[in-house]
């Protein structure tokens, strides 16, 4: 049977698996399609996964990559007499995870788990929770809005779809408010920051609690932002990466179309920029090259920046260390303790600044890894410095 006819018929398979088979005291994922009782969460945050694929021959468990906060994949999962396959893996690490199915081969998502875009393609993600953490979810205090916005660009030559987070009560006064411009990491896109980082909740609880000033947060795909006339790859399997043109575009037309769409402070004091892992490099790139626009830089997962130099690095941008830190009050890099790479090229860079005297914050995400709750732990600590 073909690749392609095994994963329909998984796809078609009817997974919503009765509860009265499933492990004691485990609970659904929340990430799960209405009415599906798998994945199934244990108290010691095992996973148990199941689907049905009766025609099968070998079903995997897919988790990306090592850092992925489910563990180390592919892992087999095991076929019983009616066609369903089962694994239990773990524990997993608290936070959002991307994971899929191979099915004899062919890639197929989980059709029991809701799909966000990660890997350069929809995917199946689980949220696992993590215990005493409630920052990123929805509560019962005022909420802001997400916003779908397009408008054309002319340096890539194509209509982009950014997403805008006001905040509450934007569209009932005449306040004007700063802009954190926020960027998703590779083979993500402009939803990212919302669907898997719940960034609206983050900072509708950050401004209840007044921990953080009311502010827009702006979400562009910085995987996609081809110079206009740039031939795509024609190989098959070629980097999905187009992005050479993405800092002129955020400088010269995303900044300009936000502050004549909407109420913003439009000036250097009132805007900041941050990015997760790709996103933080642009984020560093963009902000620490146009001082005149950005008063707040975030790296979340960046690893810093290599051999500080402050005479040299960034083309001399920290050579005055008092008026860099006028200009920038807030420098931050952030990263997991589990990522270790990321952890000691950002904390070894911020050691440096900080003995050059550049005042730039370090941050450690105990116990996870370059993945979402590093991401939102990050936002959670860098958002309540903007604009003060």
């Amino acid at each position: 049977m073909s690749r392609l006819l095994t994963g329909s018929l998984l796809l078609l398979a009817l997974c919503g698996l009765s509860a009265a088979q499933a492990p004691p005291d485990s609970v659904p994922a929340s990430s799960n399609m209405p009415g599906s009782d798998y994945p199934r969460i244990h108290p010691d945050l095992r996973v148990t996964f199941r689907v049905s694929a009766p025609v099968a021959q070998k079903v995997q468990l897919v988790t990306g990559s090592d850092d992925n906060g489910l563990g180390k994949g592919p892992f087999d999962m095991v076929k019983d007499e009616k066609g369903i396959w089962t694994v239990t893996i773990g524990p997993a690490v608290p936070g959002f995870h991307y994971y899929w199915l191979s099915v004899d081969g062919f890639a197929a998502n989980d059709p029991a788990s809701q799909t966000f875009f990660g890997w350069n393609k929809e995917s199946s993600g689980i949220e696992i929770p993590e215990k005493g953490a409630d920052f990123y979810e929805a509560k019962d205090v005022p909420h802001g809005e997400v916003r779908a916005h397009w408008y054309y660009s002319k340096i890539s030559a194509m209509w982009r779809r950014i997403y805008v987070y006001t905040p509450p009560g934007y569209d009932n006064g005449r306040t004007r408010y700063p802009v954190l411009y926020l960027q998703h990491g590779s083979g993500e896109c402009e939803r990212s920051w919302s669907n898997q980082g719940r960034v609206n909740f983050i900072l509708d609880n950050l401004i209840a609690e007044k921990k953080a000033v009311p502010m827009l947060v702006v979400m562009e795909n910085g995987m996609v932002a081809p110079r206009a006339g740039a031939v795509a790859p024609a190989v098959p399997g070629a980097p999905a990466r187009r992005n050479d043109a993405f800092p002129d575009v955020v400088v010269k037309e995303l900044i300009p179309e936000i502050d004549a769409a909407y109420r913003t402070l439009a000036d250097q004091p009132h805007r900041a920029i941050a990015g997760l892992s790709m996103g933080a490099g642009q984020a560093t790139q963009i902000g620490l090259g146009n001082l005149d626009k950005f008063s707040g830089i975030g790296s979340f997962s960046g690893g810093g920046i290599r051999n500080f130099d402050p005479k040299t690095s960034n083309n001399g941008v920290f050579a005055d260390p008092a008026a860099f830190n006028k200009k920038v009050p807030v420098l931050w890099f952030g990263a997991g303790t589990v990522e270790a790479g990321r952890m000691g090229g950002g904390k070894t860079a911020v050691e440096a600044m900080n003995k050059a005297g550049i005042k730039a914050v370090w941050f450690e995400s105990p116990g996870t890894s370059h993945e979402w709750q590093t991401w939102r732990k990050c936002l959670y600590d860098f958002a309540p410095r903007l604009f003060r």
